[in-house]
């Protein structure tokens, strides 16, 4: 089976990168500091500096359970290191979603990958797949009632992940918000900001508001900038009751329980291992389209839309 040279050197970093655990160091870096992780999800957080040198190609879906286990544990190693490059943790993000995105559709496929995986990788599949699953069950099934058609988007750089963990914490510290639903939610509404557009149902903004409901909760603030939607989130999760019931708050933020259940997976997940979210931003745009799933890559720019077909003739890299 063909590989590209990056999922060839992140399958090496599995066999690479053995050696005895130690705790990520202290410190102002882009991670976040006072993350708390067990013994187990620290195992070979030194990364390999050949692997610095692999960085070419860009990852693509597995072709079997055997070689999405094998991403998942590399990713994952890099992930959970104590300083990966940020071109390293990029490609163990994206490469980690892939095999998330390609084991959920696959329904004969994870208990095949789940063998393979030591526990923590196990636990965080599941909680993926299972979040991936509960996404997907909110669009149509039928080819003809999915989009033919790619959205006028933007696809923008996400703010740093120092920045975006100030904003979660200053609207858990005001609002009595966990900061992990926050990210999850910014994550699950728009790849922590990457797309700028409007949704089909008006909402705008990294956190995805409606004008009116901005004009309640926002505070006077941009509805473009995510300081101030990530605050205005808090703001209206504390007044849906997010103190006396997390799941009834979410409900009432998109009116969806496989919605609920998806933000949660993904929630608990960062709260199991704040690095995670490093991973998590690495994460890609994917448009759902009856071509399959379309890349949109940062640079992506229409002002209208663009037809899939003549889009994926002309980025055939692009339906991976």
């Amino acid at each position: 089976m063909t590989r590209t040279p990056l999922l060839a050197a992140l399958l090496l970093a599995v066999t690479a990168c053995g050696g005895a655990a130690r705790t990520p160091p202290p410190g102002d870096d882009a991670r976040p500091a006072d993350a708390v992780v067990s013994g187990e999800a620290r195992e070979g957080d030194d990364v390999p500096a050949e692997l610095e040198a692999a960085l070419a190609g860009t990852p693509r879906r597995p072709a079997g359970p055997a070689e999405a286990a094998a991403m998942v544990a590399a990713a994952q190693r890099v992930i959970r290191s104590a300083d990966p490059s940020p071109d390293l943790l990029a490609a163990a993000g994206h490469t980690a979603q892939l095999a998330v995105r390609e084991t959920a559709g696959r329904r004969t496929w994870l208990p095949r990958v789940l063998e393979d995986l030591r526990p923590a990788d196990r636990r965080w599949l599941r909680a993926n797949v299972a979040a991936r699953r509960e996404f997907r069950s909110m669009h149509p099934v039928a080819d003809r009632d999915l989009a033919d058609e790619l959205p006028a988007w933007r696809i923008v750089p996400p703010a740093s992940e120092r920045t975006l963990v100030r904003s979660y914490r200053e609207a858990e510290r005001r609002f009595g918000v966990d900061w992990e639903y926050l990210a999850a939610i910014n994550m699950v509404e728009t790849q922590f900001g990457r797309i700028r557009g409007t949704s089909v149902a008006g909402a705008q903004g990294p956190m995805q508001f409606i004008p009116t409901t901005w004009d309640i909760y926002g505070a006077g603030g941009d509805i473009d900038d995510a300081h101030d939607a990530i605050l205005a989130a808090g703001r209206l999760l504390q007044a849906n009751g997010f103190a006396r019931d997390k799941g009834a708050a979410l409900w009432r933020y998109n009116n969806s329980w496989a919605y609920v259940r998806g933000v949660t997976h993904h929630a608990e997940v960062i709260r199991r291992d704040p690095r995670q979210l490093g991973g998590y931003l690495a994460w890609e745009v994917y448009y759902l389209t009856r071509a399959g799933s379309v890349w949109l890559p940062e640079g992506y720019a229409h002002r209208r839309p663009v037809p899939v077909r003549s889009y994926v003739a002309a980025h055939p890299e692009r339906l991976p």
